[in-house]
């Protein structure tokens, strides 16, 4: 007999077990075969598990994105359950937890740290991880175990499966699933910085990589119509944005202090990490540990200068260029002098609307496992 509550496939140390939920309750455990996870169409969500054995095992929610990178990612984890359930099948309940569409892994990452989850970890792309993230907050606040007297908080984990994987660029990981599982049995934490993007009048947003404003935010939302192209998906959406785009000026405030004008600002860059749009290093001292957030601003760039630059972009020497300034901010305030109202913002690839905008840094906000 297992506790289980809405969730569809838990590995055990006799495999996986996969139940037929009505309601809550205490079910009957039906044992298949141990490969027998098929990515089916059940959703599930992390409700806790009571383990009989006398050493507590490590409850471990993995949010899947089975359709990422054109459905790679699906295939991808499917192969990789065999190593899964040798590197931790013995010390821990693990419980795969496929999404079904936008915001659906931040649901189940909410629910999964309300019911005490030792860890949750994102499967796949660098979307699934922002989503995840997002997950770890609720109305401005961390959330909370529903259980008080627990002794321990719910991490954060990822293995990089999808169409981009920039996160895990800034902190050296290799794009090897193999090894983030060795990371995740090892189970090391470190505290790591959150960014927080508020509006008045609306809910705020959280990153944990780079906030971008104006072209290139532009640029990533045209490239999310292709990411069946892979990487190349970012310079099709690069090109697309270049069409009709025009420099403009733009106020910032930064550190609650006075309004200053920026002219001709082609991008701003506000990176907690470093990397963006598949691996252009655009914020190269920013640090998800530092306590601060690294802010790019280049002005005055036409067509032409991204084709002659775009190598310095790559490896993050742009900050050589003369219209390139980079600073350090705890908070800072973006808005348009012109009053249009369209320009972009996105954060980790994802379109959040227009300006004004306020970004902050929230100071070892999430526990990782790193």
């Amino acid at each position: 007999m297992v506790m289980v509550c809405y969730y569809t496939h838990l590995l055990t140390p006799v495999g996986w077990v996969r139940f037929s939920i009505a309601k809550p309750s205490v079910l009957r455990a039906e044992t298949n075969n141990p490969m027998a996870s098929d990515l089916s169409s059940d959703r599930s969500v992390f409700r806790g598990v009571s383990s009989s054995s006398p050493i507590r095992r490590r409850d471990l929610v993995f949010i899947v994105n089975p359709r990422g990178a054109n459905g790679r990612t699906g295939k991808e984890w499917k192969k990789l359950l065999p190593y899964l359930q040798s590197r931790l099948g013995s010390d821990c309940n693990i419980c795969e937890s496929l999404t079904s569409g936008p915001s659906h892994a931040i649901d189940i990452t909410r629910e999964a740290i309300r019911e005490g989850a030792d860890a949750v970890i994102a499967v796949g792309g660098d979307g699934t991880l922002h989503e995840v993230v997002n997950g770890f907050f609720w109305d401005g606040k961390p959330v909370a175990n529903w259980n008080t007297e627990a002794v321990h908080s719910t991490a954060l984990g990822l293995i990089p499966l999808g169409t981009g994987s920039d996160f895990a660029r800034t902190l050296g990981w290799k794009n090897d699933p193999r090894e983030a599982i060795d990371r995740i049995a090892r189970g090391v934490r470190s505290q790591i910085d959150v960014g927080v993007i508020s509006r008045e009048g609306e809910g705020s947003h959280y990153f944990i990589n780079v906030a971008d404003i104006h072209l290139s935010a532009k640029a990533g939302y045209y490239a999310s119509r292709y990411k069946k192209f892979g990487n190349l998906c970012y310079v099709i959406g690069a090109l697309q944005a270049f069409i009709g785009h025009h420099n403009q000026d733009l106020r910032i405030k930064v550190n609650e202090g006075e309004w200053q004008t920026l002219s001709q600002v082609t991008a701003l860059c506000v990176g907690n990490a470093k990397y963006f749009g598949g691996g252009m290093k655009i914020t190269p001292n920013a640090d998800p540990h530092s306590g601060s957030l690294e802010v790019v601003i280049l002005q005055d760039f036409k067509w032409y200068d991204f084709i002659l630059k775009l190598h310095k972009l790559y490896n993050g020497t742009h900050l050589s260029l003369n219209n390139v300034t980079s600073r350090n901010v705890y908070t800072i305030e973006v808005d348009e002098i012109s009053g249009g109202g369209n320009i972009f913002i996105q954060s980790d690839g994802e379109h959040l609307g227009f300006l004004p905008r306020k970004l902050s840094i929230l100071p070892g906000a999430i526990e990782m496992i790193c």
